[in-house]
């Protein structure tokens, strides 16, 4: 159930990529409009996952799991009856709330029911793939829906998962509260530590004005107010978070939490991977359906293949790092997904070559490494993470996995536009599986 619940959130992250051009259409809206739309979600997602690992932490995983659920909901269901523009938005950001509470008391959730550290390893790399796979659904049966029906239809996923974990999470979740020393014990908690009001309010203005920043570079230029300005506010107020955080009591991010250098490799490996699949998808969808005329059903059939090999990846990523270990496993991933992404720079935009030369194999390289790679993250940027942090973990690795996306997303589409933007993030690729393998020797 919580897997199922993760996959929608990435889902419904990523189901606006194909119909966005028709819902620019029906609502009448400019390129700024769209790009707002787009990243209405994942701005509030990212800035408050901290603090929704912080109140996991503390509360427990099981009723911030279920509040986190209900905002998302509700949400869920003002998206397809939006009557206008301002309303979908705002249900969007309300959709990103939701998730951003439900996200991480998942994987703290994920830590109390498996407290063994061979098996919450074996987990965690099951998490990955699910991440990635929920991203490719979103695309793939949005578009369908979109073709079929409505671009509407696509959203009853969320609310239909939705309810149906309302339902079922007090059955099949245990109430099991994962306690400072480590131990899981049934009942109640134990008083925990304050909350950190003001690092929460400085790390969630600092990343929503940052990430807001680097989605209107796209629209605007780097030395515009626009972009400036916000990513300017962003920096310092996140500077101010740290000085706050190094004298806090009890920290919203602890500062040696980010020291172990598996874990910063790992969740660099998670914000990149995720930056491949968002570029891809957001790219492609918007190329096929614009410039070469497809329609939406025959733009989400492109990613079917996608699918197909992130499924067949993701079962091998366990035993792979089982024998070889997640970082020479995600490192092998990132080289796989590198060549994914280098292909479609060379050969899957352009429209004389034919799909079965150029974009078919680039799609079948891409998500096998990515799903690889995304496992062997996943286990690196958790490991060793002390049981009462698992919802602090869970907010890191959620929010790497969102501000990354934003953050090489913007850059690569800085460096040379569409085919510019694979080329540059195959060679970020490259880099960091070089960063990953030396992490592998020196373990």
């Amino acid at each position: 159930m919580l897997g199922t619940v993760q996959a929608t959130l990435i889902f419904t992250l990523a189901a606006l990529a194909v119909p966005l051009p028709r819902i620019g259409r029906q609502f009448g809206l400019e390129h700024a409009d769209l790009i707002l739309l787009s990243a209405s979600y994942g701005l509030a997602f990212a800035g408050l996952l901290l603090f929704g690992g912080r109140l996991a932490d503390r509360y427990g995983g099981r009723p911030v799991f279920a509040a986190g659920l209900l905002v998302f909901a509700a949400a869920s269901v003002l998206v397809p009856l939006a009557p206008t523009y301002p309303v979908l938005l705002g249900a969007r950001f309300g959709q990103g709330v939701g998730a951003a509470l439900t996200a991480p008391a998942a994987m703290a959730l994920l830590r109390a029911l498996f407290p063994q550290p061979a098996a919450y390893g074996r987990a965690m790399a099951t998490w990955g793939g699910i991440n990635m796979l929920g991203a490719t659904a979103g695309n793939v049966l949005a578009g369908v829906a979109t073709a079929l029906w409505s671009w509407r239809a696509a959203f009853a996923v969320p609310v239909l998962v939705a309810g149906a974990a309302l339902a079922l999470a007090p059955r099949v979740l245990p109430g099991l509260r994962v306690l400072p020393g480590g131990s899981p014990r049934s009942g109640p908690a134990e008083p925990r530590a304050g909350l950190d009001l003001p690092g929460a309010l400085l790390v969630t203005a600092g990343v929503t004005l940052a990430s807001y920043g680097l989605v209107v570079s796209d629209t605007y230029s780097w030395i515009s107010y626009p972009v400036l300005v916000p990513l300017l506010a962003g920096a310092a107020v996140l500077t101010a978070f740290l000085a706050v955080e190094r004298r806090a009591r009890d920290p919203l991010l602890p500062p040696d939490f980010l020291r172990d250098g598996r874990r910063t490799a790992g969740l660099l490996a998670v914000a990149v991977t995720a930056a491949g699949a968002s570029v891809t998808f957001v790219v492609l969808s918007l190329q096929l359906q614009e410039q070469r005329g497809w329609s939406a059903l025959q733009t989400s059939a492109v990613f079917v293949p996608f699918a197909v090999a992130q499924l067949a990846a993701g079962r091998a990523a366990g035993p792979l790092i089982a024998r070889i270990g997640a970082a020479r496993t995600t490192a092998g991933g990132l080289v796989t997904a590198a060549a994914g992404l280098g292909l479609i720079a060379l050969t899957g935009l352009a429209e004389h070559i034919p799909y079965a030369y150029g974009l078919l194999p680039a799609t079948l390289l891409l998500p096998a490494g990515a799903a690889v790679a995304f496992a062997g993250a996943a286990v690196l940027a958790t490991d060793k993470v002390p049981a009462g942090q698992a919802g602090l973990a869970g907010g890191v690795f959620n929010t790497a996995m969102e501000l990354g996306a934003s953050v090489v997303f913007a850059a690569a589409l800085s460096l040379g536009g569409d085919t510019g933007s694979f080329a540059a993030l195959a060679g970020g690729f490259a880099v960091l599986a070089l960063v990953n393998s030396r992490v592998g020797r020196r373990r």
